[in-house]
């Protein structure tokens, strides 16, 4: 298969016009996209553009949804305030001031991020670094902080606008690796971002090739987030650095240690094109194994149908289907949450419409404060309609598997909307605040940066 080389084309808020796709969109179309964009991130490129979306079906297509902004994805209020400040013509200055109000509004960090997932290293928090469940650690490389395109419903949108307090990223001392080196109990390093694959090849070696030393034998696996097998696949196939990026893989294999691309992939329709079958079969070559996920989302992919097919498609090009999630209550989430009594009959739909090969898959998943809360599904207690709950990874290990139940609620769209079927608390309630609260008092006395949640 002979794919031709195609050079990444970047469009931001201030490019839109040059979109010839979009210019021949309404005129109130494009202003509420422009004023969503002010508040939101807005990054798109030319292969979305040109070769995922369809133009003929806006504003339906999965593909614009997912990466052009929609006037619902503010509240009305938010929204009015930002088209006001527009028209007036006010200042950069003024638009960001508004714009920031309206963000932290918003939940930037959501499920904790900001206080109780950050580890300290010498009395001193590291950088750039998220350690919430024993094995595994999260790794934000400063040189991926940003992406080949912005999904609209992105949990983690505030790393993208400029709003230092809200930014997760490592410092250049690499004090990450050291605290890696004293936590043994680490076995699973996961690079996310953004994106770490918006990296250069050498950039993104000096990240990994460290953790092929024996001083870190006990990293048995190498994760890799990342939204770039569907959003430019060119970065495994005929970007410059293609080729190193393939062998960098090839050594990770070889060295004796598991690599897994943790693909952000929303709608089969990402799986369609040859340049995408190509870099997955160069990526599978290496030996690294390609796990899928991705949240349910309204607009996108709230059918079971969507997700059975995109899970068949994804087994037969030898991915393997890993997290259902539940969409995470933070930025647009009322216009992108499906409430959990349906996500749970979507996931079961489409759950039994496949074989065995595509039922490694796990889900609904919320990746809530307490840990990986899975929904089993909806039962019935002395006539009381219940959710059935499970943890699939939690703060406290010993919480993992350890069924519990909540009330049923048609308008729960997450964990904190819903209320203990037994008792006042959950079983994990108690232990939590305990541990928050401790750790918010050790990040206080260094004057960290506090989010509440």
């Amino acid at each position: 298969m002979m794919i031709l080389e195609k050079k990444l084309k970047f469009y931001g808020l201030k490019d839109l016009e040059k979109i010839p796709q979009f210019n021949q969109l309404p005129e109130e179309q494009k202003f509420e996209t422009k004023v969503v964009s002010h508040v939101l991130p807005f990054r798109t490129n030319n292969y979305i553009v040109e070769e995922l979306i369809d133009w003929n079906n806006i504003p339906a297509d999965p593909m614009f949804q997912l990466t052009f902004m929609q006037k619902g994805m503010l509240a009305n209020d938010h929204f009015n305030r930002m088209a006001d400040a527009l028209r007036r013509d006010l200042s950069k200055e003024e638009l960001k001031e508004i714009a920031d109000d309206i963000r932290r509004e918003m939940n930037p960090h959501p499920a904790g991020q900001a206080v109780a997932n950050v580890p300290v290293l010498d009395d001193e928090p590291v950088a750039g670094v998220q350690h919430k469940y024993r094995e595994t650690c999260l790794v934000f490389p400063t040189g991926g902080q940003t992406c080949h395109a912005y999904c609209t419903f992105c949990f983690r949108w505030a790393q993208f606008v400029n709003m230092d307090d809200l930014q997760f990223a490592t410092d250049e001392s690499k004090r990450f690796q050291q605290y890696l080196k004293e936590h043994k109990e680490i076995s699973d390093v996961l690079f996310t971002g953004g994106d770490p694959m918006v990296m250069s090849y050498q950039k993104l070696n000096a990240y990994i090739e460290p953790l092929l030393g024996p001083e870190f034998d006990h990293i048995k696996n190498i994760r890799i987030g990342t939204k770039s097998l569907t959003y430019w696949p060119y970065k495994y196939v005929t970007d410059k650095d293609a080729d190193k990026i393939i062998d960098l893989f090839d050594r990770v294999v070889d060295s004796g240690k598991h690599l897994a691309i943790m693909a952000h992939v929303n709608h089969h329709v990402e799986l369609s094109t040859d340049v995408v079958n190509e870099a997955i079969r160069r990526i599978k070559k290496t030996g690294a194994q390609i796990r899928t996920q991705s949240p349910l989302i309204q607009h996108i992919n709230d059918d079971s149908k969507v997700w059975s097919t995109m899970w068949k498609k994804q087994v037969n090009l030898g991915l393997i289907p890993y997290y259902f999630f539940v969409e995470r209550d933070t930025g647009p989430k009322n216009y992108f949450a499906v409430p959990l009594h349906r996500a749970v009959d979507i996931f079961r739909d489409a759950y039994s419409e496949v074989s065995g090969l595509c039922r490694t898959v796990r889900g609904p998943s919320m990746s809530a404060t307490p840990g990986k809360i899975q929904v089993e599904g909806i039962t019935e207690i002395n006539g009381e309609k219940a959710f059935v709950l499970n943890f699939l990874q939690g703060r406290n290990a010993k919480w993992v598997k350890n069924p519990f139940f909540a009330k049923y609620d048609e308008d729960a769209i997450w964990l904190d909307d819903l209320k203990p079927f037994f008792g006042d608390k959950f079983f994990f309630e108690k232990e939590l605040d305990e541990f928050i609260q401790k750790k918010t008092d050790q990040l206080g006395k260094n004057d960290i940066h506090v989010v509440n949640f």
